[in-house]
């Protein structure tokens, strides 16, 4: 399978909150308010890629300036459309 570089799903849990420097409970409120989703090994065991872990960083980062959950994942949708609107735009000329 070729999955882009940063998107494969390697880190268990305690990898990635010690990567981060949270606690794994912090990793699964992330996920039960939708701000993300680990890939599932057959077992259920979350796994994270490169990208989830820098979107996790991205979110404490958000946290620490002040702003809720709530606030967070509009930021986070905010970003990715503006994103993929500089892409839309890009494309064209």
């Amino acid at each position: 399978m070729n999955q882009p570089p940063g998107s494969r799903p390697v880190y268990s849990m305690a990898v990635a909150s010690d990567l981060l420097g949270l606690p794994p409970a912090t990793l699964r409120l992330y996920e039960r308010k939708g701000l993300l989703t680990p890939a599932r090994t057959d077992g259920g065991t979350r796994r994270y890629s490169g990208d989830d872990i820098e979107r996790m960083r991205r979110i404490a980062d958000l946290q620490g300036d002040g702003l809720n959950l709530a606030g967070i994942e509009r930021v986070i949708g905010l970003e990715a459309e503006n994103a993929s609107l500089r892409r839309e735009l890009d494309e064209r000329g």
